[in-house]
């Protein structure tokens, strides 16, 4: 069988045993069905209620593919190539499945985890072992219902995680601790949003110095020229008493 199958596989079937002379085995080859599958619904025992849909109008299979076969019963049906091609999406990871024969391991298996790797996250933990964030937090706090006949025991031993699925965590858990420990040893810590989207402080206004009006400046002048005038007016008044003191020593001398 190719890899490529036909929208809705059933109702295909369906039309195909209504519509055309194909063998079973040709449209179970087309359709991934089972031949006995076909059968029933030839028969009527399978697909009741299922309204055939033509493959012809869906651009699936050509009318001359149709007739080729009908001749030749041991010719195979081909799907007739995509017109649009549909990237595949990429796997998504569930949950991961646990054997009901495991699942009462589960909580010795997380009770090791939190023991012998305490950096692991919470969402680790779910993803290695397939538990929930409540049973994590009740094992961590001794709550949990069977708590006192827990045993640590590994989850790779158990068979609920293979070894490289642990390492990858723990080395990424180990990755992010050493991170943490860089920005707190560099005081590269990050700001809280209230301090870096602040406002900056207005800054206060300085007060600048009053000049002088014209009248205070020519009261200032005048000032000052009077104490001029008033020095000059006592010097000028001790140097006579200077000279007349020296006439009257120079007669005193004389005489």
């Amino acid at each position: 069988m190719s890899d490529r199958k036909p929208l809705m596989p059933k109702a295909t079937a369906v039309w195909l045993v209504e519509n055309t002379s194909l063998s079973f085995e040709q449209i179970a080859e087309f359709c991934g069905l089972h031949v006995l599958e076909v059968k029933g619904i030839a028969d009527g025992d399978v697909a009741q209620g299922i309204k055939g849909m033509d493959p012809v109008t869906t651009g699936q299979l050509t009318r001359e593919e149709i007739a080729e076969a009908e001749k030749a019963p041991e010719r195979r049906l081909k799907l007739a190539p995509a017109k649009v091609e549909i990237p595949k999406a990429p796997k998504k990871r569930g949950p991961r499945y646990t054997p009901v024969s495991r699942r009462h391991e589960r909580p010795n298996a997380v009770l090791w985890l939190l023991r012998n790797h305490p950096e692991l996250k919470d969402s680790q933990i779910m993803r290695l072992v397939g538990t929930t964030k409540p049973t994590i937090a009740q094992i961590r706090e001794r709550a949990h219902w069977n708590s006192p006949n827990l045993v640590p025991q590994d989850p790779v031993t158990l068979g609920l995680c293979s070894q490289i699925d642990l390492d990858a965590e723990v080395a990424k858990a180990a990755k992010r601790v050493e991170r943490k420990e860089e920005a707190t040893r560099g005081g590269e810590t990050l700001l809280p949003t209230e301090v870096t989207t602040a406002r900056p402080p207005e800054p206060e206004p300085v007060e600048e110095p009053v000049g002088e009006t014209p009248r205070e400046e020519e009261a200032r002048v005048l000032a000052k020229l009077k104490e001029m005038s008033s020095g000059g007016e006592d010097g000028a008044s001790e140097e006579p008493e200077e000279d007349e003191g020296g006439d009257e020593s120079g007669a005193r001398d004389g005489g």
